[in-house]
């Protein structure tokens, strides 16, 4: 009888010690999360398991290109994944199927081709010219025809963000950690 209560004892240790360490890196570290939906195609697809870093964003301000996974500002209970195109403080104009950013004290046309498949048009839908406040992003989906993205509810609020996408796992063929693009200006 003793040896069954230590054998459910040890378990029962094992089992608490595991969720100690386990639930505090999934809360408050890293977090999975599935891709849903062709927005992001062809670099994510519909069914991809990825890792969201949480804890970045806590140290340092989100960087253009980098991959999110976010609140979406129209449905809170609803996670988006897009990709960073404008930084706070800057004024973004979509023309010509092309996004040109405003910083100060100049202007550029933001170059995609390392992630966008070529002659991909940006359009507008509804905004032309979107100058970002102080906390605030604009992000749009790799697949510009098939997203809603800041297009559609407007600039994203900086509360809103819960990660970066750090790591695509599943499928193994598809194994990649995320990098972040490297802009010409």
């Amino acid at each position: 009888m003793k040896s069954i209560f230590n054998f459910f004892a040890e378990i029962f240790k094992i089992v608490v010690i595991a969720l100690l360490i386990v639930l505090p890196i999934r809360y408050f570290l890293f977090q999975p999360f599935f891709v849903k939906g062709q927005s992001m195609e062809p670099n994510f697809e519909g069914g991809d398991y990825l890792i969201v870093d949480e804890i970045s964003y806590r140290l340092r301000e989100p960087l253009r290109g980098e991959v999110v996974v976010f609140k979406n500002p129209q449905n809170p209970s609803q996670r988006f994944i897009k990709r960073i195109i404008g930084l706070p403080g800057e004024t973004l104009e979509l023309k010509d199927g092309r996004v040109v950013i405003f910083t100060k004290p100049k202007k550029f046309i933001l170059d995609e081709s390392a992630y966008l498949p070529p002659f991909t048009q940006t359009n507008a839908r509804g905004y032309e010219i979107v100058t970002l406040k102080r906390d605030e992003y604009f992000v749009l989906g790799d697949n510009r025809a098939n997203s809603s993205d800041s297009r559609i509810f407007g600039a994203l609020p900086r509360d809103n963000i819960i990660g970066r996408v750090l790591l695509r796992p599943w499928p193994f063929t598809a194994l990649a950690k995320i990098e972040v693009p490297e802009y010409q200006k």
